[in-house]
């Protein structure tokens, strides 16, 4: 517990307010849970959640979530691809952060998004998901987030916020982002892809929407300073132009 909190409080001190030095630039120690899963952080209450696991076709794949603390209370954004890496987080942000969990939100249906997602139940912490990923997750059998909604909610989090919005069709029909104001944190997903990767999986895209729909994102929040993609390293705003370029017609 006193290493995690040590690691945390040096990569504060020493980096400061990582968007005024270039996030993409710095090279922060992770906290290391077991050989599969990482903790990062990337600004004050906000960190990433790393996480390895194996997907047909793909391989080993490390795919990304989102953590916020404020106030003794934290939302996690997507859950690790398996029940117990989730629980590895669980008990992070229990006993290390010593919070509490109070929802998590699913960015889309696919499994590394929502894969832990019953382990989160079973603590009876609620989850949260456009109506879209609701219909998707149950024709395509996955375990269903909770509640539903259609395409804002704005959830509060001890004194602050974060905003999920649902802005069409990209890497899926349901993908949706999440914004922190107070800490001009955007939390893109697989729709955002990070500097230099490939297009990725595109059995469930919409491919010919996938420029239009960033577009709108990137007008809707023109404060972000970080942005973190659904896999690969977070950066600042050229990776949302980088995935509009990337996508265009």
């Amino acid at each position: 517990m006193k290493n995690s909190f040590l690691i945390i409080f040096c990569a504060f001190i020493f980096f400061g307010n990582l968007s005024q030095i270039g996030y993409a630039q710095q090279n922060i120690v992770p906290i290391q849970l077991g050989k599969d899963l990482q903790i990062i952080p990337i600004k004050e209450q906000v960190y990433i959640h790393k996480s390895w696991s194996i997907f047909t076709g793909f391989g080993s794949v490390a795919s990304n979530g989102l953590i916020y603390s404020n106030g003794k209370e934290v939302v996690i954004m997507d859950t690790p691809a398996n029940d117990s890496l989730t629980l590895l987080l669980i008990n992070w942000i229990e006993q290390d952060l010593g919070q509490t969990i109070k929802a998590v939100i699913i960015n889309h249906h696919h499994i590394d998004c929502l894969g832990g997602l019953k382990t989160l139940h079973d603590r009876g912490i609620p989850s949260y998901a456009t109506k879209r990923c609701q219909k998707l997750a149950r024709k395509n059998g996955v375990i269903v987030p909770k509640k539903g909604f259609r395409k804002t909610l704005n959830l509060a989090i001890g004194h602050q916020s974060i905003v999920c919005k649902y802005f069409g069709k990209a890497h899926t029909a349901d993908n949706l982002v999440a914004y922190i104001p107070s800490a001009q944190v955007l939390f893109g997903g697989c729709m955002i892809k990070s500097l230099k990767s490939g297009k990725g999986n595109l059995a469930d895209a919409t491919v010919k929407k996938w420029s239009k729909t960033v577009t709108k994102v990137k007008n809707a929040f023109p404060q972000v300073e970080i942005v973190i993609p659904g896999h690969g390293k977070a950066g600042d705003t050229a990776l949302l132009d980088y995935t509009i370029n990337m996508f265009k017609q």
